[in-house]
């Protein structure tokens, strides 16, 4: 990805993410939570484990955040680096199947590329554009957005048990005025471990169907799927959907999965 796309308007949304990260800990270490008292009596191993946790969480959201989603920069038989035969084995696409030049980047599209208007590049594999990290999810950062999840809802369940342990509830201004940073994590907490669990279930369930969002949301626009006698042509089942999203390490040919079904990876 290149540097001035990655910190050029999500910088803000980065900073806000880790001291939005980092603040939520401090507050449980600063009351009486399970945590503090637990580091108080020198038990230091839970304390530290999830420290560690809370700094990968904020690793992998930087990672995921900053790194390149599949975005095309050349003709994509250049990208992919198909050989002759390969190219001659390719089959042709039907005339009722429409894929195009890109209108915006004017580069060759392969089958499930999308141009993503606020990143401007066509992306791979395209799932769709997430505004928390401020990148596209695509190809090759999908997988690791998926870990990043996983990762940040164990975080978010903790910190949950965490501010629960805190809290002990009394009609009083004194107690509101001692617990308000607490309370107010208690809540940040719940909204947001909703919402990635959320988002954590229906990715899964795209991913072992072998669908993107933008493919779920618009199959009836889409070309490749309109005219398909296949409401999923890209489906191969649940286990070969998940080995290939999350232990394939080389970009696929979707192309060759559409007509051949039982086709590998190129």
């Amino acid at each position: 990805m290149r540097p001035g796309a990655a910190w050029g308007g999500g910088s803000l949304v980065r900073a806000a993410h880790t001291g939005l990260s980092w603040g939520v800990t401090l507050a449980l270490f600063l009351h009486r939570t399970d945590l503090r008292k637990q580091e108080e009596h020198g038990e230091l191993l839970q304390p530290l484990i999830f420290v560690l946790l809370v700094l990968c969480s904020v690793l992998l959201y930087f990672v995921v955040s900053l790194m390149d989603p599949g975005f095309i920069e050349s003709d994509e038989e250049e990208k992919v680096g198909m050989n002759e035969e390969q190219r001659v084995m390719m089959p042709q696409f039907p005339s009722n199947v429409w894929l195009r030049r890109c209108g915006y980047c004017m580069l060759k599209q392969p089958m499930r590329a999308k141009h993503c208007q606020l990143c401007r590049h066509c992306v791979r594999r395209y799932d769709h554009h997430c505004p928390w990290i401020e990148n596209c999810v695509g190809e090759r950062n999908h997988p690791l957005f998926i870990v990043y999840l996983a990762v940040q809802l164990v975080v978010l369940l903790w910190s949950f048990h965490v501010a629960w342990s805190g809290l002990y509830f009394e009609q009083s201004w004194e107690w509101l005025q001692h617990n308000i940073f607490l309370l107010l994590s208690f809540l940040v907490i719940a909204i947001f471990t909703i919402v990635v669990l959320l988002l954590l279930v229906s990715h899964l369930y795209l991913v072992s169907c072998n669908t993107t969002t933008w493919e779920f949301m618009s199959h009836h626009r889409i070309s490749y799927l309109r005219h398909c006698e296949s409401e999923n042509p890209f489906d191969q089942g649940v286990i070969l959907n998940l080995w290939r999203f999350f232990c394939a390490c080389r970009l696929v040919t979707w192309e060759k999965i559409y007509f051949q079904e039982d086709s590998d990876p190129v």
